[in-house]
């Protein structure tokens, strides 16, 4: 009897702990880690000249088109870095709003990029028209 409690509490604690590396496996890929100007501007030998991410809000008045190239800087706790994407970033991509960089430091300090993604907060407000929100009854 005892050994087939021990039994089962082995079985038990041997699922919780493959359930557990199931999670956090599937977490992992969803989970987007990033840098901010400023740990990336004190710690440049930090990046490895490897591909990182970098976040912060695009500074208002910074965002230039030229041809398939957009250049902008990204701002975090008062540290900026300039940031050059090619190819055309998301509808959602405007000045002053948050967004994470995907690519490398270059040597001259610029941050070479070549995915964006547009970070948003997890409040939903409805859009407002002319008389208000939308009541959807």
């Amino acid at each position: 009897m005892i050994r087939r409690r021990a039994g089962r509490a082995a079985l038990v604690a041997v699922l919780l702990a493959a359930g557990g590396l199931l999670v956090t496996g599937a977490l992992r890929d969803t989970l987007t880690y990033y840098r901010t100007p400023a740990e990336v501007l004190d710690q440049p030998a930090a990046t490895g000249g490897g591909r990182i991410r970098l976040g912060g809000d695009v500074v208002p008045g910074s965002l230039r088109h030229d041809g398939d190239l957009v250049v902008f800087r990204l701002a975090a706790d008062g540290h900026e870095i300039t940031v050059r994407q090619r190819g055309v970033p998301p509808d959602t991509f405007r000045e002053g709003e948050g967004a994470v960089v995907e690519g490398t430091l270059g040597a001259d300090g610029v941050f070479h990029s070549d995915h964006v993604v547009v970070r948003h907060g997890n409040e939903y407000r409805p859009s407002t028209g002319p008389a208000g929100p939308v009541d959807a009854r």
